[in-house]
């Protein structure tokens, strides 16, 4: 991998951080959620929910997402906390989205309300377990395992394993939501450095990747994930998925043509929207 052509688009990157990174381009995001919580402790558990819901068409993410945290009352991280599990298992074990039913669902309640009662909260039980290393994996692999044994194990895929090499993208979305602040990232998680962040890796942004240079893998993998943070960490170390919103926006939105970012016709001479 050569990280010289990210550098050399890098004043087209902060264009398009200017141009997109706002909150106008939420709008029918399940990131939008999240703005409803001035508390942290209900952000992240609202974040939780939606990101790992974030499955299929933004509209039907936030429509489930929504019918989840409706049924906790205006503070999910306070309900959560005080919720018995026979309470859990009545109120969403109708619950069906995609592959996902209620078994699930309920799993995940109870293993997330299981660390909130041990550690306080879930950003407490995160950073105790990533301590003070470098890479944030093995941490998230602690937490998710965590939250996996306190929902009984039932779990299953709605609660990804980052230990079997997939790039796990709900999970380090979540992650972005919770510790970067800036005009789309609601932040709340201030004890995670944001400069150990992976990217959020789906397919437009691997195939933004592969664009970009920064990757030469043919799967949207843990591995392509790596590498595509690595690139985005030699120019901006603080702040990796510093991009991440507004280039997804372009695989999303389709009205600018990735392939025009980086031949030249770039953003620089544009107003801000």
């Amino acid at each position: 991998m050569n990280p010289m052509p990210l550098r050399k688009h890098r004043a087209s990157l902060e264009a398009l951080y200017r141009r997109y990174n706002r909150r106008a381009y939420v709008t029918g995001d399940p990131l939008e959620l999240l703005y409803r919580f001035d508390n942290a402790k209900d952000r992240e558990v609202a974040g939780m929910v939606a990101a790992l819901l974030a499955y299929g068409r933004a509209s039907q993410i936030v429509r489930s997402a929504e019918l989840v945290l409706g049924r906790m009352t205006d503070r999910p991280g306070k309900y959560l906390r005080n919720a018995k599990p026979a309470e859990l298992d009545r109120k969403f074990a109708d619950f069906v989205y995609r592959i996902w039913t209620g078994r699930e669902l309920v799993a995940l309640l109870r293993g997330m309300r299981g660390v909130i009662r041990s550690h306080g909260s879930l950003a407490d039980c995160f950073a105790a377990s990533v301590g003070d290393q470098e890479d944030l994996l093995c941490g998230l692999k602690a937490f998710v395992d965590e939250i996996a044994i306190k929902g009984g194990g039932r779990c299953g895929s709605l609660l990804p394993d980052p230990a079997k090499g997939s790039a796990c993208k709900r999970l380090h979305l979540f992650l972005r939501w919770m510790v970067r602040k800036d005009r789309v990232d609601p932040g709340g998680w201030d004890s995670i450095s944001a400069a150990k962040l992976i990217v959020p890796l789906d397919v437009h942004m691997h195939r933004i990747g592969v664009a970009l240079g920064a990757t030469a893998r043919k799967s949207a993998d843990l591995v392509a994930a790596r590498e595509i943070t690595s690139a985005f960490r030699r120019i901006c170390p603080d702040d990796p998925v510093r991009y991440d919103f507004a280039l997804t926006r372009l695989g999303i939105r389709g009205d600018q043509d990735v392939s025009g970012l980086f031949s030249g016709r770039d953003l620089r001479g544009r107003p801000d929207a």
